[in-house]
């Protein structure tokens, strides 16, 4: 374990002092040359303590050295790490405006705190690309500009039912990395219909794998009205590598009644409506504890398609008291084998404008009951 630093309850004269109020003093000079940036992964070995010399925390004792992105730090190592090379130890004190604060709770340390930290290796971070979409960029019919940076080697494109492999760096119109793959472990497979970033899926239906492209993205198109917590207001830059991606199931056909029930579609006392496609097999109907496996497509009534089990190739499980109420409520009029198409009032469903990238109003379901668990 490691020893209790002699200078643990303040930083001594000779400490380094930048403009933060961040101190530090270097215990061990580097061999290596170059700095970290903000947005690079540092390997490092560290050890953390209060002012009344308790170690809270510490690789070193663990054996194992740690791995992170340097903008997924408290802001006194952001600001600290950066100072330091390869091989250099130093020692931090980090006040509590650059850590967790005086009394954060949780089980992490308040007030000031010191750090031993040696930096053992540097991963580089994506660098942001322009700014501003070139003049020489291509768009896409939703308005999306992009640009190709490294051409693939593949011989065709994905579609919309497929699960695509990506790797992902998205940076604010200002230039701040929001979010990078390369700093959460590497690429991400992904069905292309579920990438919740508007605009974004059909570029990534021009590339061919082992393309990777720049994408300057409107923030209307990118999050709609509703942008998630985190990200600041303006556009979105995305660099997109595809790496591969697997074929999915073509979606179903949209349904020539999406628009509204049918007259002769069954109705319930809620506002429910269902019409009968194929009979099924089995003579009993599921209560609303049951478990159900099913397959499912669902539409906007504009046609629009928003999420199936049948283009994922997989069916889907769950209680019939844990999804919307039209499905609690449809769902029991089924028998095992049986194929029903349910529109679903907007009350029975999310809501008009529910938000969140649910859908909203008027829902229609094609729902087929594989089995019953009661």
């Amino acid at each position: 374990m490691p020893e209790i630093p002699t200078d643990v309850k303040a930083a001594p004269e000779d400490a380094v002092k930048t403009s933060s109020g961040l101190a530090s003093k270097v215990l061990t000079k580097g061999t290596g040359a170059e700095h970290p940036a903000a947005v690079d992964t540092v390997t490092v070995h560290y050890s953390g303590w209060t002012t009344d010399g308790k170690m809270f925390d510490s690789s070193v004792s663990r054996g194992e050295p740690a791995s992170f992105p340097l903008t997924g730090v408290i802001k006194g190592w952001t600001e600290g790490v950066q100072l330091m090379v390869e091989g250099e130890k130093r020692r931090f004190w980090i006040p509590a405006g650059l850590a967790y604060g005086e009394n954060p709770g949780g089980g992490r340390p308040g007030g000031l705190l010191v750090f031993d930290i040696e930096l053992l290796s540097i991963k580089k971070g994506p660098k942001a690309p322009e700014l501003k979409a070139p003049e020489d960029s291509e768009k896409t019919k939703a308005g999306v500009s992009y640009k190709v940076v490294a051409k693939g080697t593949g011989d065709k494109a994905p579609k919309l039912q497929d699960t695509v492999k990506v790797s992902l760096s998205l940076w604010s119109s200002s230039g701040e990395l929001m979010q990078s793959t390369d700093q959460q472990g590497g690429p991400v497979d992904i069905p292309l219909e579920k990438l919740r970033i508007g605009g974004l899926p059909e570029v990534i239906e021009t590339m061919l794998s082992g393309e990777k492209k720049v994408a300057w993205i409107p923030e209307t198109i990118a999050f709609g009205p509703n942008p998630p917590p985190g990200f600041p207001p303006g556009g979105l830059i995305v660099e997109v590598e595809l790496v591969s991606f697997k074929e999915g199931v073509p979606p179903p056909p949209v349904p020539a009644d999406v628009a509204a029930a049918p007259e002769d579609a069954e109705k319930t006392a809620s506002g429910l409506a269902s019409k009968l496609i194929a009979k099924g097999t089995g003579k009993d109907h599921p209560k609303a504890t049951d478990k159900v496996t099913v397959h499912y497509s669902g539409w906007q009534t504009d046609g629009k398609m928003f999420d199936s089990s049948v283009t994922r190739g997989e069916p889907a499980a769950f209680g019939l008291n844990q999804v919307i109420k039209g499905w609690t409520e449809g769902v029991q009029l089924m028998v095992v084998g049986e194929k029903r198409r349910f529109w679903i009032p907007a009350a029975l469903g999310y809501g008009e404008n529910p938000g969140g990238g649910r859908p909203g109003g008027t829902l229609v379901f094609d729902i087929e009951l594989l089995e019953i668990q009661k």
